[in-house]
């Protein structure tokens, strides 16, 4: 599965869409000095990155999905291409702004048309697996992608940052070109019969359950650096190696969670998962003074954080039988609302004064209640496995 060429041009999309959602984070001082803005106001390009992916999701693949799964790829990175080299030559802030929140519209769609595009590829009971292959690309992202790109921002300009993304993206674009395969587009579609997936409970349950379940993860990495640095004792300079092993755990997990989701099922593994991010994160609460505890706590949270992609994403696929690209969008767009209440839930021990490790709890709880939407899913819909 791993040496499987067919698959590898979804893992370069993940890798181009991980480097430009992450790499912001650590470029907002330097965006903000050379387009003489504030800080919080360089931190709205990365909302306009998530709410471009919460409107794109569904609808790009509303709009594409009459057509060959393989020509929708290639529009996708090509508008996600187009987007991010406009971002490295854009001269304001409002010219970064838009095109930051267009080139956030087809990240989604891209996952959900890709996750379906790699189970259909996969051999029979392989498929959560061919689903982790894609979502390596976001692992290798966090590992090396990320922390080049912000070194070069740093250190150069943050404009090459995303020139190299807008290089990953035609290499994207190629090799979907020659190694992707064709699949026929699905004949007689309805879109208002895909639509009625929403009408269904069990679709409102796993938007839930990735909406507030991964929150936990975001609680955690929102605050990251300053937990390493101001509760483990960790230097600045330190971080970037930090985030490093996060990824290293982040791309094993990922492997990982395909794995058990194809051994066992998609929902059973959610549940297991989600409870382990719970515990994790409780356990991080009370080690993260100790510096080597810290360090072997982030690689395993990162670990079981993204053990949990393959298995939601093949939940909803399976889920939405008749609707599979446009669930497995939204599944997308659901991350992302995780990401922005991960953070802003997360945030809120921090006003009060309470310390770096506090996020955590918070996360925990998010990650419990994931846990039990998932649970409830099997109880109560006995056709979901």
């Amino acid at each position: 599965m791993l040496l499987n060429k067919k698959l590898i041009p979804l893992t370069f999309g993940g890798l181009g869409i991980g480097i430009t959602e992450f790499v912001m984070m650590g470029l907002l001082p330097d965006i903000a000095k050379d387009l003489s803005i504030t800080i919080p106001e360089a931190g709205h390009l990365i909302s306009a990155y998530a709410l471009g992916v919460v409107i794109g999701a569904p609808l790009l693949a509303i709009i594409a999905g009459k057509y060959p799964p393989k020509y929708i790829l290639i529009a996708l990175m090509g508008l996600f291409t187009v987007f991010n080299a406009l971002s490295a030559f854009a001269p304001s802030y409002t010219t970064l702004f838009i095109a930051r929140l267009f080139s956030g519209l087809p990240h989604g769609a891209f996952f959900g048309v890709g996750s379906v595009v790699a189970s259909r590829i996969a051999p029979k009971g392989k498929e959560a697996q061919a689903v982790s292959l894609m979502f390596a690309g976001l692992t290798i992202a966090n590992l090396f992608g990320v922390p080049l790109g912000t070194y070069i921002g740093h250190n150069f300009s943050w404009r090459y940052s995303f020139a190299i993304v807008a290089i990953v993206g035609i290499i994207t674009l190629f090799s979907l070109k020659y190694w992707l395969p064709y699949l026929p587009a699905v004949k007689n579609r309805d879109i208002k019969s895909e639509l009625s997936f929403f009408a269904k409970r069990e679709a409102w349950i796993i938007i839930l359950m990735i909406s507030i379940g991964t929150g936990g993860l975001f609680c955690w990495i929102s605050y990251i650096a300053p937990l390493m640095t101001e509760v483990a004792g960790y230097a600045e300079s330190s971080v970037t190696y930090i985030l490093m092993l996060a990824g290293l755990g982040m791309l094993l997990g990922n492997f990982a969670g395909g794995y058990l989701a194809d051994r066992f099922s998609p929902a059973k593994a959610c549940v297991a998962l989600l409870l382990a991010m719970c515990t994790i994160l409780v356990i991080v609460f009370f080690v993260s003074s100790n510096p080597t505890l810290a360090l072997i706590t982030t690689f395993l949270t990162g670990a079981i954080a993204f053990a949990c992609a393959a298995p939601i994403q093949m939940l909803m696929i399976k889920t939405a039988k008749g609707s599979e690209m446009i669930a497995a969008s939204a599944s997308q767009a659901s991350f992302n609302i995780g990401n922005a209440l991960g953070a802003l839930f997360g945030g809120f021990p921090l006003v009060y004064g309470l310390s770096y490790n506090y996020p955590s709890l918070v996360g925990a709880a998010m990650a419990l209640s994931g846990s039990f939407f998932a649970y409830w899913l099997i109880r109560r819909f006995r056709n979901v496995k």
